[in-house]
């Protein structure tokens, strides 16, 4: 990570309205990628495809004269957003902090709610490589633009709480709550639970996780209850990761399962392995989605292989 430092940020001092400029640090963070990736089932071999990804990450802070932190943080990326207005700039987002409050944090792009920030499966939403007109996907709770996340001071060793609020305008707003306990050694437990933006619409999302020597198993569960059983999911996951000697090989084998009621569930797995070393990642996975639609049409069935070289710098 390269560090550039500056001191008096009046600029973000005063856009916070503070009294007073304070010394600060600006940091930036780093990612590319190389990736190639074939599809197989469908409307058959759609041959491979070679794609680019890149990230930049902008943090800059400090501590006020009151006794508050304060961070910015926000992200360019080409791949995301170049259809509006703001191009390639991506998540932006500023949180003001202190240990007796806890910490406040308000995105204007890319934010999370407390459900949304842990209903990702176990196994990595593998139905998301699949994004495909018409396919079965969970449906979010929250976060997106100008949503709010508090996360209360720590009050219990091993426990942490969130909270959070996404405004809909017209359409009901958000709220969402979450727990999460590592108060036992190599346990992770978490849950999470909040009403959509549509009447009579809810989510709740739970995980766990243990670590055993090398390896590591996490089951997550899902369920959103829309206004009608048709418009509800039920998404269960599990993974598996064995962590080889030297740190730096894993394999991870993982699945998911995608409920709606009157379709047929919609089922994937994937198994990758992954070599790190100095900041490189060569990853290389095969996977695969049956029913996409929640249907048996042979043609919902895909088959996809992909690898990968990521730098993080």
């Amino acid at each position: 990570m390269n560090k550039f430092k500056k001191i008096g940020l009046s600029a973000l001092a005063g856009s916070l309205v503070a009294t007073s400029a304070f010394a600060g640090e600006m940091s930036v963070a780093g990612s590319a990628s190389i990736n190639v990736e074939h599809t197989n089932g469908g409307g058959g071999d759609s041959g491979k495809t070679f794609s680019m990804g890149n990230q930049l990450t902008f943090s800059g802070g400090g501590e006020l004269d009151n006794g508050l932190n304060v961070a910015l943080s926000f992200v360019i990326d080409q791949g995301d957003d170049t259809a509006i207005a703001s191009g390639p700039f991506d998540s932006h987002s500023v949180t003001i902090s202190s240990d007796a409050m806890g910490s406040l944090k308000f995105s204007g792009e890319g934010g999370s709610s407390a459900v949304s920030a842990m209903d990702g499966t176990a196994a990595g939403d593998i139905w998301d490589s699949f994004d495909i007109t018409g396919s079965i996907t969970p449906t979010g709770i929250g976060g997106g633009d100008n949503s709010m996340m508090y996360t209360l001071p720590s009050m219990v060793d091993g426990v942490a709480v969130n909270a959070s609020y996404t405004p809909r305008g017209t359409a009901d707003s958000t709220i969402a709550y979450s727990v999460s306990y590592t108060g036992v050694e190599n346990l992770t437990l978490s849950y999470a639970m909040g009403d959509g933006s549509a009447d009579n619409t809810d989510g709740e999302a739970m995980k766990v996780s243990y670590v055993m020597g090398p390896i590591t198993g996490s089951y997550s569960n899902y369920e959103y209850s829309g206004a009608t059983a048709a418009t509800s999911d039920d998404t269960t996951s599990f993974a598996v990761t064995y962590l080889l000697p030297g740190d730096e090989v894993s394999i991870t084998y993982g699945s998911e399962e995608i409920e709606r009621s009157g379709k047929q569930d919609v089922e994937t797995w994937k198994i990758s392995a992954s070599y790190t070393a100095g900041g490189m990642t060569v990853s290389a996975t095969s996977m695969e989605i049956d029913n996409m639609d929640g249907s048996t049409t042979s043609t919902q069935d895909r088959e996809r292989w992909a690898l990968g070289l990521s730098f993080a710098f």
